[in-house]
């Protein structure tokens, strides 16, 4: 069935579902509510907080009008309830005038209390009728354009009605554990009839996603863990005496991990492992540990960053560690001439090692006898895009390293594909970052700090969790925040940073901020994974309680990268006790092991582990929490199914649906 013929899907609504990742009936499913609204209650805008979330009804007065204002465009409405007037404001999204009809409405949205009057922004809202037709659990989706609430929950019921959703866990296990049907859990998740039922499908959901994804990462595993192909040569003497460049010695974690490392590339198979450790563990220097045995035993080395500052950072570093090799840079901003030379010393072989973006990944790029592929930065590469690395020789070890510390005991399931290796120590020679945690009425503790640094001389960044108009606003956006900030402080030169801006542009506004020629960067979380600024002293995390803890680790650890004291403030208004505790534990905590085991705790595995493709949810989990336990069980059906006596067939259909989730990242 076409998702053309589905009945209201137009050719305008058809392009605006491929923008939201759905193309076939068959995607339908799998596209998630974020929310859900229980109709029963409902709230009064009189009894709502300043940034509560309320379900309330009000009544359109005055003709909605568009406005546009500093390149920024809102629909503005006026709205009744009980006799007191209140305004409700959409940013970015015009397209809303033609949907708001006369009468009552159903809105859902956040409410902003400072003017005295009540306003809401970028509700998502239902008409009223006599008929009553909105009643019970009903879910909530992110639409784009045209798709409004009502039509994504029709197609999506059609959908369900017409497709069946296939397991491929093996019947007589399904049976065995009594695993309710996967359609069945379908149906619930999308239209509950109580919230508890919307809870076991999301379980019985996730059991089926993380059992395909382990069983495709198992086989995997088994599948590219080849015999040795290359001879590394180590010699203790030569080898130590390259550790002796290093201006610092080896901690226990680091040694621990060169250990791990050179017995991999001294045993019989080739090496498939990631190296995780905090911010300022030494992560990149182990690394070149394993490239000296590859640079000293003849062979050349890949080192890909996600970004091309980053991978000019790795450049330097490996430069000037290796001065005797030719080393070379790739990307794709380099003029046709210049990678054209690139690409001819890597395939006769005279560039020994070679820094880059994904432009290393290309077809074109041919190595003489590539032995090592070292990625940066983990989770900004997928699985698909590491066997493409491999694909550049005959089977390339790989050594993969992340800053996002994963919890020990999860990050056997989560890199299936991987062996792991752990630095736990603290960053050596370093000031912890002291953090804050303020409110909006504190704010101006903040603003004295910015002002305090950056007359000292270092930098600032601010970070808010979202671009505007790259979905429902909910919170403080980025373009938002840099008009506001212009304004408070004239006198600092500040720049905008965002994810949809041009690579090269982002990568020159970088470079500029790490050259101090701007005092503060607003950005949203593309800095998590950045070049070392030293200068940068302080970190402002803007609606806070929207982060997971371990991303506002990621984002700490951006500032306090020299010797000078640095801080962190977070800004939340957010006065729920689970809010409160996770912004103190940040506070309390330093350690990133310590804080991710406890992010993994709060927030479950399904939020924390978020397999992504190109920015589109492909787990069908969406946003909703996993138990760890849940997780475990699937890792226990998945082993439990292959080594037992059953149907082999469900192994190609996870590695199947594993093929279709092409370049998945684990973020």
């Amino acid at each position: 069935m076409e998702l053309s013929s589905l009945r209201g899907v137009s050719e305008t609504r058809m392009k605006d579902f491929l923008k939201m990742g759905i193309s076939s009936v068959e995607d339908l499913p799998k596209y998630l509510p974020k929310n859900y609204l229980d109709l029963t209650e409902r709230k009064p805008l009189s009894s709502a907080y300043h940034n509560d979330f309320v379900l309330t009804v009000g009544e359109i007065v005055s003709r909605p009008v568009m406005i546009k204002r500093g390149g920024r465009t809102f629909v503005k409405a006026a709205a009744q309830q009980g006799g007191e007037f209140f305004q409700i404001i959409w940013f970015n999204q015009p397209y809303v005038i033609k949907q708001l009809k006369e009468g009552e409405m159903l809105f859902y949205g956040r409410v902003q209390n400072k003017l005295g009057a009540p306003t809401l922004i970028n509700p998502v809202f239902e008409p009223l009728n006599q008929n009553n037709r909105l009643k019970g659990i009903l879910p909530v989706y992110a639409v784009k354009g045209s798709i409004t609430q009502k039509i994504m929950r029709d197609c999506v019921k059609t959908a369900l009605n017409f497709t069946k959703a296939e397991s491929v866990i093996p019947e007589e296990l399904a049976e065995k554990y009594d695993l309710a049907p996967l359609s069945e859990s379908y149906k619930e998740l999308h239209f509950p009839t109580t919230m508890d039922g919307a809870s076991l499908a999301v379980k019985r959901v996730a059991i089926e996603e993380y059992f395909s994804l382990i069983s495709a990462f198992h086989y995997l595993k088994g599948e590219t863990q080849g015999v040795r192909v290359f001879d590394y040569k180590y010699q203790k003497e030569d080898f130590l005496s390259f550790v002796a460049r290093f201006p610092f010695t080896f901690t226990k974690g680091q040694k621990d991990a060169v250990n791990d490392i050179v017995r991999d590339l001294r045993s019989p198979r080739r090496m498939n492992r990631i190296l995780q450790g905090d911010v300022g563990s030494g992560k990149t220097a182990v690394a070149l540990c394993a490239v000296y045995l590859a640079l000293s035993s003849g062979y050349q080395v890949a080192f890909i960053a996600p970004t091309e500052v980053l991978a000019e950072q790795d450049l330097h570093i490996l430069k000037t560690y290796f001065p005797e090799y030719e080393i070379a840079f790739l990307s794709g901003s380099m003029t046709a001439k210049e990678r054209r030379e690139v690409k001819e010393g890597i395939k006769s072989g005279k560039i020994r090692a070679v820094c880059g973006t994904h432009a290393v990944l290309q077809n074109d790029v041919v190595f003489k006898n590539l032995s090592l592929c070292v990625c940066d930065e983990q989770q900004r590469f997928g699985v698909a895009q590491r066997n493409a690395l491999v694909e550049k020789g005959t089977l390339v070890d790989v050594l993969v390293m992340s800053a996002t510390p994963i919890p020990r005991t999860l990050s056997l399931v989560m890199y299936g594909d991987l062996d792991v290796s752990n630095i736990p120590d603290k960053p050596v020679k370093r000031k912890e970052v002291q953090t804050f945690v303020l409110a909006s009425h504190e704010v101006h503790e903040m603003y004295r700090a910015v002002k305090a640094e950056t007359e000292s001389g270092n930098q600032v960044y601010f970070v808010c969790p979202k671009i505007e108009g790259e979905e429902e606003s909910t919170v403080l956006c980025v373009t938002e925040l840099y008009e506001e900030l212009t304004t408070l402080f004239p006198q600092l030169n500040i720049a905008l940073l965002h994810g949809k801006m041009k690579d090269s542009q982002k990568a020159e506004i970088m470079r500029d901020f790490k050259n101090k020629k701007y005092h503060a960067l607003v950005s949203t979380t593309i800095v998590e994974v950045g070049v070392d600024v030293p200068d940068a002293t302080l970190m402002v995390i803007y609606n806070a309680e929207r982060f997971g803890l371990s991303q506002m680790h990621q984002l700490r650890g951006r500032v306090g990268r020299s010797d000078k004291q640095s801080y962190c403030y977070l800004l939340s208004d957010s006065t729920t006790e689970k809010a409160q505790e996770r912004l103190r534990v940040l506070k309390e905590n330093s350690d990133g092991f310590k804080i991710a085991e406890y992010d993994f705790e709060i927030r479950g595995a399904g939020d924390f582990m978020g397999t992504r493709q190109s920015g589109k949810t492909l787990s069908a989990l969406g946003g909703f929490t996993v138990s760890a336990e849940t997780v475990f069980f699937a890792k226990t059906l998945a082993e439990e199914a292959e080594n037992g006596n059953y149907d082999t067939d469900y192994v190609r259909l996870c590695v199947e649906k594993y093929e279709k989730l092409k370049d998945v990242v684990l973020n």
